[in-house]
């Protein structure tokens, strides 16, 4: 659809990747006026932007894929255990063609502007493109790792060279041969771009803040047994995953790590970390994420690995992370410590020797000038809350979202925000979100949100809102699940702590999928306690 966009919409949807296809897709099949505006130029999401070299999921292949449609289960076919960019990519075009969603979606049209009607209970949305429509309802599909990063480092433009965020890479690829390469950050983006980088560039330059627990995916060729056999059972497994906290399938706990006699643990880690998936030893124990000595444990045995791969012994030190292993954001790799044994990559330990600027030439840090050719960004995102408060929304009494969550992103069961009313949030801040398997939520969060709608229609019930009240009741519940966890002592990008000057709040509820689900239906089912229904 390339012509500009007016008129009136029952729903309109934001964002056309997992979650934001298959609201439209029940949403048309239901024949409800409604329309997507996506801000690329194809579908997909994440995994249309971010197509930096080595981009992979990090959930097994044949979990990482809808539910909704058997014909659609049965027919598609992953290549390998984990899939890489490209094949998830053709995925979601599989999808949108499969079902004809692109009729519907406006793509190259970010939303820059929502704002609520209070006297009419609609809203208005303009995109810059110049699209502008009016909803009664948005589902905003934006997702939690959308909003790019890029750190105020001085004399950025004034590099000479060309600069890349991960986030926003090149369709046509970048070349690295015989350039010498700089890249900046080493969380999962980073982790999965720098070996492949280190393959053909000069050299490479790994600037590091905070080293990152990896676990090895052990990927290869998806076996056509493997795969029969999910086929066949794929309506029990995904019964199962529903009931599991993060949404996906792993093998059995082995009970508390602390409990275990020394030999006993060790062979159970090694075999877990030789096995399918390196997922598996992170949620192998019962205790590892609860009890700061159970975690050591599992830390201290993923540093021996890091010192086992890394020849030199000073830098596989500085590689050792030094917080509990599974608060930050765990990526499986494909050779990433092994990459510091060759000749052409250095690593740059920056909280050593920080970054000063960026200049003409490179990057000088507090050390001296390292010159580049061409210069990564693997600097992440604003998480979980960032994509939203860059819509510039406006709810009642022109309240603008930013101010609303200058001090945190306050919400009720991490989709409803008060005083922006019928205003509905994917993966939004207080949900599992991105510590779940992020299909599966998003189907099963999208079909609440139709619920909801369906039923409010029934009653008759033209207005959905919240309260700061129960706001600060859902956050207490979000600051409790994570209390029981060792996930408060860490800055993450889980608390925003990557964004300078935003409110450090844990922003994902860590209570497993199994019991969101549950309080969600609760509230509904006591008569929508905790909302304000207008008619």
């Amino acid at each position: 659809m390339n012509e500009l966009v007016t008129g009136h919409y029952k729903v309109v949807v934001i964002g056309a990747g997992f979650g934001g296809m298959y609201a439209l897709h029940r949403l048309r099949s239901e024949g409800t006026q409604t329309i997507c505006f996506e801000a690329g130029g194809g579908v997909g999401g994440t995994w249309y932007w971010n197509r930096y070299p080595g981009a992979r999921v990090d959930i097994e292949s044949m979990q990482y894929s809808y539910s909704f449609d058997e014909e659609l289960q049965q027919e598609w076919s992953w290549p390998e255990n984990f899939s890489a960019q490209p094949d998830i990519e053709r995925y979601a075009n599989h999808v949108a063609d499969r079902f004809g969603l692109r009729e519907d979606i406006v793509f190259d049209a970010r939303v820059n502007s929502m704002r609520f009607d209070e006297e009419a209970n609609i809203w208005h949305l303009t995109t810059e493109r110049g699209d502008e429509v009016t909803a009664h309802y948005v589902i905003s599909a934006t997702g939690s790792l959308d909003a790019t990063n890029v750190p105020g480092f001085p004399g950025l433009d004034s590099f000479e060279g060309d600069w890349h965020h991960t986030s926003q890479w090149p369709k046509e690829g970048v070349s690295f041969d015989g350039l010498r390469v700089g890249v900046i950050g080493t969380g999962s983006s980073g982790v999965q771009a720098i070996p492949e980088i280190a393959k053909t560039a000069s050299h490479l330059h790994v600037f590091q803040r905070t080293p990152a627990f990896t676990m090895p995916n052990n990927n290869q060729p998806l076996d056509p047994d493997y795969e029969r056999e999910w086929k066949d059972t794929y309506a029990e497994r995904r019964e199962a995953m529903r009931t599991d906290q993060g949404l996906s399938m792993f093998p059995p706990k082995y009970g508390a790590i602390l409990d275990m006699e020394p030999a006993v643990r060790e062979a159970i880690m090694e075999d877990l970390y030789a096995s399918r998936s390196g997922f598996n030893l992170l949620v192998a124990f019962n205790d590892t994420m609860v009890n700061a000595e159970a975690n050591e444990l599992l830390a201290e045995f993923m540093r021996n690995k890091i010192r086992s791969i890394v020849t030199d012994p000073v830098v596989a030190e500085k590689l050792c992370p030094r917080y509990a292993i599974g608060t930050k954001r765990v990526c499986l790799d494909s050779g990433y410590h092994a990459t510091y044994n060759r000749e052409n990559v250095t690593l740059v330990d920056v909280r050593e020797s920080p970054i000063e600027e960026i200049t003409p030439r490179g990057v000088r840090t507090a050390d001296g000038e390292y010159e580049l050719d061409i210069l990564v960004l693997a600097t992440g995102f604003d998480a979980v809350s960032g994509s939203l408060t860059r819509l510039n929304v406006t709810g009642v009494d022109g309240l603008d979202l930013r101010d609303k969550w200058k001090d945190g992103a306050t919400n009720y069961l991490g989709m409803f925000v008060a005083g922006f009313p019928n205003l509905f949030m994917i993966h939004g801040p207080g949900s599992p979100g991105v510590l779940a398997q992020m299909i599966a939520g998003a189907e099963w969060q999208v079909q609440y949100v139709l619920d909801v709608i369906h039923d409010l229609d029934t009653r008759g019930v033209q207005r959905i809102d919240t309260t700061a009240e129960w706001e600060n009741k859902w956050d207490a519940e979000v600051q409790t699940a994570a209390s029981y966890t060792l996930f408060g002592d860490t800055d993450s990008w889980y608390k925003g702590a990557n964004i300078e000057g935003k409110p450090k709040s844990f922003m994902v509820y860590v209570g497993g999928y199994d019991n969101y689900s549950r309080r969600c239906r609760e509230q509904v089912e006591a008569d929508y306690e905790g909302f304000v229904l207008s008619p």
